[in-house]
């Protein structure tokens, strides 16, 4: 799957706090959180690299999309996922125009996904 990603050399912590507040700034919540190495370490006693999957979702999008199609449903929220990498974070943004093909959609996911790479913009300035 096509993502919208970056890598960032500074520790996961850091970079989950730069990626709320870029989400924050272009108008996303994080509505769900998930340390999928907790979980991991927690069910089944396995080790990895620190992996968290935030549940991203701008209302606005949501409510748009979800009047044109109420299946979108399917794919909210939008994940990010921030994963450990050699000494930085890798951070990747599921891209809407991939989730969301066909004419109907394409305006939504276009925007959407201008929106995620300034997110990415912003963490990489930072």
């Amino acid at each position: 799957m096509k993502a919208i990603e970056t890598t960032i050399d500074l520790p996961l912590a850091e970079v989950e706090s730069a990626v709320r507040a870029a989400l924050r700034d272009q108008g996303f919540g994080v509505l769900t959180e998930i340390d999928v190495a907790a979980t991991l370490k927690e069910k089944l006693g396995i080790d990895r690299a620190p992996l968290k999957i935030l549940g991203a979702c701008n209302p606005g999008f949501a409510h748009r999309a979800l009047t044109i199609d109420p299946t979108v449903s399917l794919l909210l929220p939008c994940n990010v996922v921030l994963e450990t990498v050699g000494g930085g974070t890798h951070v990747a943004i599921a891209d809407p125009r991939e989730l969301m093909p066909g004419e109907e959609l394409a305006d939504i996911a276009d925007e959407a996904a201008r929106q995620l790479i300034a997110v990415i913009d912003a963490i990489e300035g930072n």
